[in-house]
């Protein structure tokens, strides 16, 4: 994939547009995944991808064609997540409870077209609770532990993804990974 990316990353820099949206057809997927784990919301990560590659696409100049594009990508899409992170004002979600009432949310008043078994109710519920756990993390360990455990990334490709040294990245991992299990222990 690295030799057709600099071949892409070579025809955008000669004004092909269609080259650049195969380029983001091969990362969209991946990028998306970071972004969501990061902000927590569907559409507030198409939001952050979109603007990743927008970014990409302005700044593809500056990129260093020695490095690993994935890398750099991904560092762009993590630090639009987290500038989106700091910004972030109080919207409504659809797991919001509903004014007036006790546990009703907007997400359970609408109508279910399929029934889902059990397990996978349950496997959902997991999933949503460690996503919960982990966005109450503070930005520069979530972004450790996102990408490490849920992007399976190598310390090395997080160092550079970061631009912090590999032992500072294990360091955060350790305290967000402590963190996370305090406020799991505690829930």
């Amino acid at each position: 994939m690295d030799s057709l990316t600099k071949r892409l990353i070579s025809e955008i820099k000669q004004g092909d547009d269609q080259a650049f949206a195969e380029l983001v057809d091969l990362y969209k997927d991946k990028v998306y995944q970071v972004a969501y784990r990061m902000v927590g919301h569907p559409q507030e990560a198409q939001d952050v991808a979109q603007e990743a590659f927008l970014r990409v696409y302005t700044n593809l100049e500056k990129y260093d064609v020695n490095r690993k594009f994935s890398t750099w990508l991904f560092r762009i899409a993590t630090n639009v997540a987290i500038d989106r992170l700091r910004k972030r004002k109080p919207d409504f979600y659809l797991q919001d409870k509903v004014k007036g009432t006790e546990d009703i949310t907007y997400e359970s008043q609408l109508a279910v077209t399929d029934d889902l078994p059990e397990d996978q109710v349950v496997q959902f519920e997991l999933q949503d609770w460690i996503q919960a756990e982990i966005n109450h993390l503070p930005p520069k360990y979530r972004t450790a532990i996102i990408l490490k455990y849920l992007e399976d990334l190598s310390l090395k490709e997080i160092s550079d993804i970061m631009d912090l040294p590999v032992a500072t990245v294990k360091t955060r991992i350790h305290r967000g990974r402590e963190a996370l299990r305090k406020r799991m222990r505690h829930v």
